[in-house]
């Protein structure tokens, strides 16, 4: 029964090929451009890949449309047969409603996981591959993963890049050399000419505060980060799967089940992620966005934007893993239920 759900939808073929656009040819596609510019103009276009190309294309591509595209399929293969006109047949043959609903989940999730796993799989090797060799860091190329006093050694090595890129809070006691113009010239109460001993322990100085954010910057995604993403992308795309399969069922036809798939995701969680609302803290946190996105790996920056604060409402890892095993079984018992008792 689920190898046959599973060909029903595979031979929807205008369906499997803008799922394949959008999961696989969309991130291939970007990156193959990079790739060719990269080659062509090397001295103008940076390398392909590195890490901050991954967190781009995982945090802010892959996780929404996955989520899209999963609960698109999952929409259609809960209305396909009502839409079709095969519900009735079915329910003739007398195969038990409740097996006919259930075989389309790991149907659907064998086509979607692939998907998901092919595009994400390219993004990791390009991304791993054609990594930078150097970390750009405040408009500085900077070698990666230095310790704290290696770095300090490296700044005063390169003490007038260091002052003159590196943020720091705090008085500048040398005169540095920051390029032509007004103010290239940062000069500090410690006189007129620039003393080396000063400037390189300045440069330390500053290093040693930088060194909290500069641990943060990689050159290319670690391993552990990528099985992280992966595992998180697919759980993303499992929710939307499923509750767009039971809310599909649920209503009957695809594309109202669809807009109201893409309008929680777009409109709804990234409203609900940033407002405080008062007294309604719970609610907002049994969105299921909400959940999902508080199981994001560490290191990458915060889903649907943000400008770099974490403005999200606190939640904790086990209420986020109750919250999501709850939308999946309410809405699995909701279409379940609501194909039980369709007339045919």
């Amino acid at each position: 029964m689920v190898a046959t759900r599973f060909m029903e939808l595979r031979r929807r073929r205008a369906l499997m090929v803008t799922l394949m656009l959008v999961t696989i040819a969309l991130p291939a596609g970007f990156l193959a451009v990079r790739l060719v510019l990269h080659a062509v103009a090397p001295s103008t276009y940076g390398p392909a890949g590195g890490y901050d190309v991954y967190v781009s294309l995982t945090a802010g591509v892959m996780y929404v449309f996955g989520f899209i595209v999963a609960a698109t399929l999952g929409c259609t293969a809960g209305s396909v047969d009502l839409t079709d006109g095969m519900f009735r047949h079915l329910v003739i043959t007398g195969r038990s409603r409740v097996a006919l609903y259930l075989a389309r989940i790991p149907a659907g999730l064998a086509i979607i996981w692939s998907l998901v796993a092919v595009g994400f799989a390219i993004v990791c090797v390009v991304c791993a591959l054609s990594a930078p060799t150097q970390l750009n860091y405040q408009g500085v190329a900077v070698p990666a993963g230095m310790s704290e006093p290696a770095l300090q050694k490296w700044a005063g090595a390169h003490a007038d890049e260091v002052i003159c890129n590196f943020p720091y809070n705090g008085p500048i006691a040398a005169a540095v050399n920051c390029g032509p113009g007004p103010g290239g010239v940062v000069v500090g109460p410690g006189g007129t000419g620039p003393s080396a001993q000063t400037t390189q322990q300045l440069a330390a100085m500053i290093a040693r505060q930088a060194y909290p954010d500069y641990a943060r910057q990689f050159v290319s995604p670690s391993i552990s980060l990528m099985v992280k993403t992966g595992l998180w992308l697919e759980l993303e795309a499992t929710v939307g799967f499923i509750v767009g399969l039971g809310l599909g069922s649920l209503l009957g036809q695809r594309t109202v089940a669809v807009v109201l798939m893409i309008v929680l995701e777009i409109i709804l969680t990234p409203i609900v992620e940033r407002a405080q609302i008062p007294h309604m803290g719970n609610l907002q946190r049994g969105i299921v966005g909400v959940a999902t996105g508080q199981l994001e790996p560490g290191q990458l920056p915060l889903a649907l934007a943000g400008g770099g604060h974490d403005f999200r409402i606190t939640e904790s890892t086990t209420t986020a893993v109750l919250v999501i095993v709850s939308w999946l079984v309410v809405w699995t018992a909701l279409g379940t239920w609501r194909m039980a008792t369709r007339d045919a």
